[in-house]
């Protein structure tokens, strides 16, 4: 298994628009959104359209399209971005039903869901501690 690493493409994506808007312009095109990710535009315009149903980025179609934040860095957290993007869960359970027979069949439910909440709780706290304006200070300050 490979690591997700759909909320650091998305992070980086909002954070680039956000300086680029920074610098005078008003929208980022995917295709320069995705030079600066390193993938292909496609990709781009998937992460944004789930953003943008969010309510964390927009868009502008036809002459001088491209995509924009629709709220301030500093308004937008972690959390906000990995809740636009993996709406689900973390972590999942059996996707057939273990054999009810068996100790561990039965008990390993409740056992992971516990851990499992616990680690989500976590997670959310910690993701909701950081804006993307922090993000791009540490990346400027990085540069």
């Amino acid at each position: 298994m490979s690591a997700n690493s759909r909320l650091t493409i998305a992070a980086h994506a909002l954070t680039w628009i956000g300086l680029y808007q920074r610098r005078g312009h008003e929208v980022a095109t995917s295709e320069q959104i995705a030079t600066s990710v390193n993938t292909n535009p496609v990709v781009i315009r998937r992460l944004l359209a789930k953003l943008g149903k969010a309510g964390l980025a927009g868009s502008r179609r036809g002459a001088g399209a491209g995509w924009m934040l629709a709220r301030d860095l500093a308004a937008i957290t972690l959390l906000d971005v990995h809740q636009a993007i993996e709406p689900g869960p973390v972590f999942a359970l059996h996707r057939a039903t273990p054999n009810p027979e068996c100790v561990v069949g039965h008990g390993i439910g409740p056992a992971m869901t516990a851990v499992y909440d616990g680690v989500e709780a976590a997670l959310r706290r910690e993701l909701a501690k950081t804006t993307l304006e922090d993000v791009l200070r540490d990346v400027l300050q990085a540069a």
